[in-house]
């Protein structure tokens, strides 16, 4: 693994520095984990969703191309920036979907019952995703240990490299980012 992830930091900068054709060598190297980062998304979501594993990597493959210009730091910070691409995706389809809906109001699904393992419940992406927006406001690091840990899938590991903090500032975080959540998601809008 550590081949691979010092294989893809030095692709990710080729592509940065304009070299198009390393996508062509960097897609096979990533593809596998976006999928479980997309399949992860998808267990999250509503049955009988438009869009399927595959549409998402699609989807955020065609971001990923139009985000050349971020400054790649390295493997960890690829799937950060996909995962965050994936859950802007998920957003976009969820707000066109209650768009298309008479009153379009999101229902309120409490934090527990959406990061609890094996829940089984679905989540409102929507009031999820202005949860993360607002804790962003606050405290963006705490908002991108969330949304790596729940949407993106990776683990403590991998968030404290993606971060560049430390393991213990990470399982802080995201104590504190859950506690801020639960109390946005129930009600007290400003997390205090």
């Amino acid at each position: 693994m550590a081949s691979d992830s010092a294989e893809v930091t030095q692709l990710l900068l080729a592509w940065r520095a304009g070299d198009a054709a390393t996508l062509e060598r960097l897609i096979p190297l990533v593809h596998a984990e976006l999928r479980r980062i997309a399949r992860g998304f998808m267990q999250k979501e509503r049955a009988g969703h438009s869009l399927q594993t595959s549409a998402l990597v699609n989807e955020a493959y065609l971001r990923l191309i139009d985000a050349r210009q971020v400054a790649w730091q390295n493997r960890a910070h690829f799937f950060a920036i996909s995962a965050s691409l994936m859950r802007r995706v998920l957003v976009d389809a969820a707000r066109e979907r209650q768009a298309r809906k008479r009153g379009g109001s999101a229902e309120r699904v409490a934090l527990d019952d959406v990061l609890a393992p094996g829940s089984g419940k679905r989540e409102d992406v929507v009031a999820l995703d202005e949860a993360l927006t607002a804790l962003a406001e606050e405290d963006e690091r705490k908002s991108k240990v969330v949304e790596l840990r729940f949407f993106g899938g990776l683990n403590e590991t991998e968030i404290v490299e993606a971060l560049q903090v430390s393991p213990e500032t990470v399982r802080r975080d995201w104590r504190l980012a859950k506690a801020w959540l639960l109390r946005f998601l129930s009600g007290g809008r400003d997390g205090a």
